[in-house]
């Protein structure tokens, strides 16, 4: 969303210099600033860190974090050679016993190395997109039910009221003893710890979702409800063909509030479910207490604020394919 000095030259009562709409101030408004306030936050990031001492020494500034993302991608390739190499002496050495014995049945056993900060990266999008699609299956149904219906609006309302506050952090330790007690599998198809990370940004993240998507049902033009009684529209056929397209861009709205909620609970959600994922490398990184932790702890959060941002721009990407409302879209 744009800050409405950029547009009106005025913040809180003050009045600030405008910017020219022409390609000059485009490029200054797009270009110059964004760099600039970048630039300015890296040397205020780095003066300040050399003047924070920890237990584990100096706080770390931009120049160590960037090292550690090459230390980290250095570690991933290292991985994916021993896991290239595992999986090579595993097939020469059925290949030979394959051709000593003709009965012979190959094994193949997968590789069990401990998954690099890459790895748990992919492991954190799946799991959250996860919970999140669950959510949406679950959110965007019963908000436009809620919408529709003053009765369940009265009836529903206090419970999203109620849940709506409760920290990831409740939630976790119900969700992990109810998994428990239902998912007893010897041999589990999916592991309990993602189940668990994956259920908890479930629930904190069905709130913005149903409550938005149904005040955009409710808030449905009157003139267009009317238009579906005169030509007597089937329940479904009204909501597909004027519930939906008229409720859009709360939906959506909801749905990037949900997101963003959802990759901020997936992080704790990890580091106490132990779930492979960004959240689990920073509690690891915490836990060792190595001179490096810090800088590989704080290249983790630049990541985790990195990918939080994609994920809200991929959203309004898709927003702004699906929606009719462009001044929604910011």
């Amino acid at each position: 969303m744009n800050i409405t000095a950029a547009t009106t030259g005025k913040f809180y009562g003050l009045k600030l210099p405008q910017l020219d709409t022409g390609i000059f101030g485009n490029a200054l408004r797009l270009v110059v600033l964004p760099v600039t306030g970048i630039l300015v936050f890296l040397l205020l990031w780095s003066v300040t860190a050399q003047k924070i001492d920890t237990s584990l020494g100096k706080f770390p500034g931009p120049v160590a974090v960037m090292e550690q993302f090459g230390t980290l991608y250095d570690e991933h390739q290292r991985s994916r050679d021993k896991e290239h190499a595992f999986y090579e002496r595993q097939e020469i050495r059925n290949a030979e016993r394959a051709a000593a014995d003709p009965d012979y049945v190959p094994k193949v056993r997968a590789y069990t190395g401990k998954e690099t900060f890459i790895d748990q990266i992919v492991t954190s999008l799946i799991t959250v997109m996860s919970g999140f699609l669950l959510a949406v299956a679950i959110a965007i149904p019963l908000g436009i039910a809620i919408g529709l219906s003053k009765t369940l609006n009265s009836a529903i309302n206090p419970i999203v009221q109620i849940f709506k506050p409760v920290s990831p952090l409740a939630w976790l330790p119900l969700v992990t003893m109810v998994v428990s007690a239902l998912y007893t599998s010897p041999d589990p198809l999916i592991a309990k710890s993602f189940l668990n990370s994956m259920i908890t940004v479930t629930l904190c993240c069905l709130w913005p979702m149903v409550i938005n998507t149904s005040v955009g049902v409710a808030g449905i033009d009157q003139d267009l409800v009317n238009v579906s009684k005169v030509l007597r529209l089937p329940a479904l056929r009204h909501v597909q063909k004027i519930v939906l397209p008229a409720s859009v861009p709360m939906i959506f709205t909801g749905m990037r509030l949900s997101l963003g909620v959802a990759w901020m609970v997936l992080i704790a959600a990890e580091m106490l479910a132990q779930n492979p994922g960004l959240g689990k490398f920073v509690w690891d990184e915490f836990q060792n207490g190595s001179s490096d932790s810090l800088a590989r702890i704080m290249a983790a959060v630049l990541v985790i604020g990195f990918i939080g941002f994609l994920l809200d721009r991929g959203m309004l990407m898709l927003q702004n394919l699906v929606s009719w409302d462009t001044a929604a879209n910011q």
